[in-house]
């Protein structure tokens, strides 16, 4: 997909083919990503996956990948699995589950959205980008499956709704409040071979690299305070007024409650077992394929035709 699949007939026939050149690039030469803790990943080094859960009441998930890779890749290593469209195929990201969050629950939930069809533009996700150095959001205009992130940069999803030039729904948490601050390595940490990770988190005392930009816990000894209205930036162009609400999503490295701050939370997702996930059908790639392809076979000739009674 590019970001977004907001397609009319003729565009859409041609997303279509590009997604099947796409599912059927990556297949036949796949680039994977190696999951890594958070302070391997560096501001030169490393891609950063960031996914915002805060739709349903969780938070911005955040994990290290290796470069060269592909935005696909990097989304489905470490514990993190996709599904695509029936419509689609598994270009087209439908779904997306962290096996460290909600035992690995894939959302939008087949109660929510059944991925069938193309999701509509005001409830997908969306995909965006960071080059390293960059604290502006740049939205996708290549597919996860032809999108190779920068060493240094940071990949973001997002639910919710935008048009098709990123002009709306953009995200309200900057870049560098994802993106790795340190310039070397840190904690000691090595690649997770595929067949040796775990769903436990990374043992007490290693680092993971440097922590999220949210507020310090509050001091337990100091008498609750309601918290005011706040206002969370949404990008360089736009802005909103929310209001803080507690989280009780857990943190994947430490397993400590979150703390109430404005905006999601950004949490450091470890490198974890893999996810169950269905990746979606093929047949309606390898159908519109062979259609595109018996299409363009057929004005051939046609026109082979017209010339010779001409």
């Amino acid at each position: 997909m590019t970001a977004r699949g907001v397609l009319r007939a003729p565009a859409r026939t041609a997303a279509a083919l590009g997604l099947t050149v796409a599912a059927l690039a990556a297949t036949a030469a796949p680039a994977g990503a190696a999951p890594q803790p958070m302070g391997q990943c560096t501001t030169t080094s490393g891609a950063v996956l960031a996914v915002d859960f805060s739709h349903w009441g969780g938070p911005i998930y955040r994990s290290c990948g290796t470069t060269p890779t592909t935005g696909y890749e990097l989304l489905n290593q470490g514990g993190w699995r996709t599904t695509g469209t029936g419509h689609d195929g598994p270009a087209f990201i439908c779904r997306i589950g962290y096996s460290g969050h909600q035992s690995g629950r894939q959302y939008p939930t087949p109660q929510q959205d059944d991925c069938v069809l193309t999701p509509p533009a005001s409830a997908y996700w969306s995909y965006w980008h960071a080059d390293p150095g960059q604290n502006t959001w740049t939205y996708s205009q290549l597919g996860a499956m032809l999108y190779k992130p920068k060493p240094g940069s940071v990949d973001l999803w997002i639910f919710g709704g935008t048009n098709i030039e990123g002009t709306k729904g953009r995200p309200a948490v900057a870049p560098d409040q994802l993106r790795a601050k340190n310039t070397k390595p840190t904690g000691g940490g090595r690649p997770v071979p595929r067949d040796t990770r775990t769903a436990a988190p990374l043992p007490p005392g290693v680092d993971t690299g440097p922590a999220p930009e949210n507020p310090p816990p509050a001091d337990p000894t100091a008498p609750p305070t309601p918290a005011p209205s706040r206002s969370v930036s949404a990008g360089p162009t736009t802005s909103k007024s929310v209001s803080p609400t507690p989280s009780a999503a857990p943190s994947a490295t430490t397993g400590s409650p979150a703390v109430a701050a404005p905006g999601p939370k950004v949490v450091d997702a470890a490198p974890a077992a893999d996810a169950a996930h269905d990746t979606g059908s093929w047949v309606p790639v390898v159908i519109t394929g062979v259609l595109g392809l018996l299409i363009g076979a057929a004005a051939v000739f046609a026109a082979k035709r017209r010339r010779r009674t001409e």
